[in-house]
């Protein structure tokens, strides 16, 4: 009896598993997915390095950071909890007019958010969510903000067809000032179009625009990128990509290495 109660446990069971959602991880797009986590399985996705090139008349930033990573939770079939740290960053700056380097090295702060799906959370078809954060500063100053900060970002993709898929990203930001106290209004919107090469392999080209208004210098940054995602197996993923800064309040360059793995 024994054995034929475990059999049907089993057989009741294998739907759910042939049912089973792709992976989506959130790596390496400027934009954040729609589609969530399923319940039960932890997403790890980490940036292996991630290095920052800004310029301006004044002298020159080098910004690397090691280790950044986003834990992403699946709580239920349309909401995951999520959790984002950067253990170690180190900024050299040099002056330009004495020559002076400048080099720190920090830790960031820790991000905790929570996304829920409003429509298919598997990312197939029109696919949207919304995504409230909070940053807990724990981290020093220039890798971490020093203080408090939170926003919202919501999420929208939908498959054109099998290959093309396009996603749009908005976000509104109480973000932290540049001196470390207080908050201002930021916003963002990030247009993505993904191309899949192969069944393994997809190309990411995006368009981003940041509105900052930080009151000791208000910004309008506009960005450029593109990525490479390739799916090793069903459950981990690297990526490479590179971001150029479009005008002159935005970084020159960004380069990033990454690897996701769902557990």
């Amino acid at each position: 009896m024994r054995n034929i109660l475990f059999l049907a446990a089993m057989l009741a069971a294998t739907p759910a598993f042939a049912e089973e959602r792709d992976y989506c991880p959130s790596r390496p797009d400027l934009g954040r997915p729609a589609c969530t986590i399923a319940p039960g399985h932890v997403s790890v996705e980490t940036a292996l390095a991630d290095w920052t090139l800004e310029k301006d008349s004044d002298g020159r930033t080098d910004t690397v950071l090691i280790g950044d990573t986003l834990v992403r939770v699946g709580l239920t079939n349309t909401i995951e909890a999520q959790i984002g740290w950067t253990p170690y960053g180190h900024v050299r700056t040099r002056d330009t007019a004495s020559g002076a380097v400048e080099s720190r090295g920090r830790t960031g702060d820790v991000t905790l958010g929570v996304k829920v799906n409003l429509q298919n959370p598997d990312g197939k078809g029109l696919s949207a969510a919304v995504r409230p954060f909070v940053i807990v500063p724990v981290g020093r100053m220039p890798v971490g903000f020093g203080d408090w900060g939170a926003g919202m970002t919501a999420p929208v993709s939908y498959e054109l067809n099998e290959t093309l898929k396009v996603q749009v990203t908005p976000e509104v930001e109480a973000a932290v000032g540049k001196d470390g106290h207080g908050r201002h209004f930021a916003a963002s919107g990030t247009l993505g179009l993904g191309v899949e090469l192969t069944k393994a392999l997809t190309a990411t080209i995006e368009a981003q625009v940041l509105r900052d208004d930080d009151p000791e210098q208000k910004t309008t940054q506009t960005f450029g990128a593109l990525s490479l995602g390739w799916m090793v197996s069903k459950t981990m993923q690297l990526d490479i990509g590179g971001i150029a800064g479009l005008n002159h309040d935005t970084p020159d360059a960004e380069l990033y290495l990454g690897i996701s793995r769902l557990f």
